[in-house]
C-alpha cells in the first residue's frame, strides 16, 4: 500500500483529500505545517507528498528543497491557487512532479497521482469503488470517447466529430490557433487537448484570462518585471511567457488586451524574445500560442478594436466550437458523463435521470453551454438523496421551458344546459400569465442573466427573484 503525506493548513481540504485517497486504497497521513511535514518525512518514508504552496511557516520552494534533501525519490505534487500557477511551474522546474489548482477535482487528483506513480515505476494500486467502476464501463462501452485523464468527452454529433478531426490535424503542428465559441463551450479544455496531442505535451501549459488583466499590470503578467520597475514591484517576477517556454500559452478573451500590449505581443511573436517590464535584458522564448475569443477578431480589427497584423499572426488556424444547442445528439452523452463525474466528486451513486428530466435537457437552449450543463448536473446530484435525478432538483429556468407554472383558467357552465360552456377569465390569473410571459421573454433574450433582466424590466433583482419563486410555487 502506497503511503501519501498531505501538508496543508486548510483542515477541510486535508480531510476531503485524505478520504478520497483512502477510498482509493492509499494510506495517508496529514500535517498542517511545513515543519511538521519535514519532521514526518525524516521519520517515515512516503511515496508521494501533496504540499500546499502557501504554508504559514514556509513556501513550496523551501519545503520541496527539504523534502528532496531527505527523500530524493519521494514524488512531490504542489497544491496551489489559480493565481499561483506561475510559481507552481517554477517549482516543477526544481523537482516537483506536477501541480493541481484549487478547488481540487477528484478526477484530476487521481489522474496526476496515477501518472506520477507510473513515471516512478510504482504500481498505483488504486482500489476500485462503485463510483469509479460504473463510469468507465458505462461510457467506454457506449458511444462517447473520454480522454485519458477523464477531463473531456468526444460526442457523436456531426459538428463534434468535425471539431475533433480538426484538432487531430492541427495539434502536432506548430501553428498558432484562434478558438471561437460562446461562453462555456469549453475553449480552455480544447486548448489543453491540443497541447496534450502536440509534441510540446511534456512542457508547461499556461492559461491566462486576458479579461481579468488591468491595463497597468497586463505587461507584468505576460512578460514579468524586475524589482523596482513600478510602485509595488518589490521583487523580480516571472511572466507567463517565460513560464510557458517550450510549451503552450493559452490567452483567453484576447480581444480585451489594450493596443500597447497587442503591439508588445506582436514583437514577441515575431522576434521570439522579450524584455521584462523595467528590464534591459532580452530573453529568448519559444512558445506555441492558442488564443480564444467570444468576439470575431476579423470583425474586431475591421472596426479598429484589434491589430490586423496581430490577428494574422494568430490566425494560422481557426476552430469554431459549436454551442451545445447545436449538438443535441450529444446532450444525453454529456448528461451521463457529468453524472458520473459528479458521483465521483460527491461520493454518491445516483443511477440516472427521470424521463422528463432528459426531455427538459433536450428542450432547453443551454445559453451557458457545457459549463452550465455541468453545474446543473452537479446541483441535481447534490440534491438527489438516491435513485434517479428528478425535475424538482433542476433550476427554474429549465423546468419552466417544458411546463407553464400558471394555473389553468377556470370555466363555468351556463345555467342553460343547452348553451355551450363559456370561458370566464380570472383577471388576476390573466395578469399573472402576462407578467410570466414578459419575464420569460426578457430572460431568454439575455440568456437568463437575471441582473440584466431586472434592469430591462425596471425592477430590482430581489423583486425579480421573488416573482420567479412565485411562479415556481404555482407550478408545484
Amino acid at each position: 500500500m502506497k503511503k501519501i503525506l498531505i501538508i496543508d493548513d486548510d483542515r477541510d481540504l486535508c480531510l476531503l483529500l485524505s478520504k478520497l485517497l483512502n477510498r482509493k486504497g492509499f494510506e495517508t497521513d496529514v500535517v498542517h505545517s511545513a515543519a511538521k511535514g519535514i519532521a514526518k518525512i525524516k521519520e517515515t518514508p512516503f511515496d508521494v507528498v501533496f504540499c500546499d504552496f502557501r504554508l504559514g511557516d514556509k513556501d513550496g520552494r523551501e519545503v520541496l528543497a527539504e523534502i528532496k534533501s531527505y527523500a530524493p525519490k519521494t514524488i512531490v505534487i504542489i497544491i496551489t491557487g489559480y493565481s499561483d500557477t506561475r510559481v507552481a511551474v517554477d517549482v516543477i522546474k526544481h523537482g516537483a512532479f506536477d501541480y493541481i489548482t484549487k478547488p481540487l477535482a477528484p478526477d484530476e487528483i487521481m489522474a496526476i497521482l496515477t501518472s506520477a506513480l507510473a513515471s516512478a515505476g510504482k504500481e498505483p494500486e488504486i482500489t476500485a469503488t462503485a463510483a469509479t467502476t460504473k463510469a468507465p464501463e458505462k461510457t467506454n462501452n457506449a458511444h462517447p470517447k473520454i480522454s485519458a485523464n477523464g477531463e473531456y468527452l468526444v460526442g457523436e454529433a456531426a459538428s463534434t466529430k468535425d471539431l475533433y478531426e480538426q484538432i487531430k490535424i492541427v495539434a502536432p503542428t506548430s501553428y498558432s490557433i484562434i478558438l471561437y465559441g460562446e461562453s462555456g463551450t469549453g475553449k480552455e479544455v480544447i486548448a489543453k487537448t491540443i497541447h496534450s496531442l502536440s509534441t510540446r505535451n511534456k512542457e508547461p501549459f499556461i492559461a491566462i484570462d486576458c479579461g481579468t488583466l488591468s491595463k497597468e499590470l497586463a505587461g507584468s503578467e505576460l512578460f514579468g518585471h524586475v524589482k523596482g520597475a513600478f510602485t509595488g514591484a518589490l521583487a523580480d517576477k516571472v511572466g507567463h511567457f517565460e513560464l510557458a517556454h517550450e510549451g503552450t500559452l493559452f490567452l483567453d478573451e484576447v480581444a480585451n488586451l489594450s493596443y500597447p500590449i497587442q503591439a508588445a505581443l506582436l514583437r514577441v511573436i515575431q522576434e521570439r524574445k522579450f524584455k521584462r517590464v523595467g528590464g534591459n535584458k532580452e530573453m529568448p522564448v519559444n512558445v506555441r500560442i492558442i488564443v480564444a475569443s467570444n468576439e470575431n477578431l476579423q470583425e474586431a480589427y475591421q472596426k479598429g478594436k484589434f491589430r490586423e497584423d496581430l490577428y494574422h499572426r494568430f490566425n494560422e488556424f481557426s476552430i469554431n466550437l459549436p454551442p451545445l444547442r447545436e449538438r443535441q445528439q450529444d446532450i444525453p452523452l454529456f448528461a451521463e458523463f457529468f453524472l458520473q463525474k459528479s458521483n465521483g466528486e460527491l461520493d454518491k451513486h445516483i443511477e440516472g435521470y427521470d424521463d422528463d428530466v432528459m426531455k427538459m435537457f433536450l428542450s432547453y437552449s443551454w445559453p451557458g453551454n457545457l459549463r452550465e450543463f455541468r453545474n446543473v448536473v452537479r446541483r441535481a446530484v447534490l440534491l438527489t438523496p438516491s435513485g434517479k435525478v428528478s425535475a424538482k432538483t433542476l433550476p427554474w429556468e429549465i423546468t419552466s421551458i417544458v411546463a407553464s407554472p400558471l394555473h389553468q383558467q377556470p370555466t363555468l357552465s351556463s345555467t342553460n344546459n343547452e348553451e355551450q360552456s363559456i370561458l370566464i377569465p380570472d383577471l388576476k390569473d390573466a395578469a399573472t400569465k402576462a407578467e410570466y410571459e414578459t419575464i420569460m421573454k426578457v430572460l431568454k433574450q439575455v440568456k437568463f442573466n437575471k441582473t440584466k433582466a431586472a434592469e430591462i424590466l425596471n425592477i430590482d433583482r430581489k423583486t425579480l427573484y421573488n416573482k420567479i419563486k412565485s411562479f415556481e410555487d404555482l407550478s408545484s
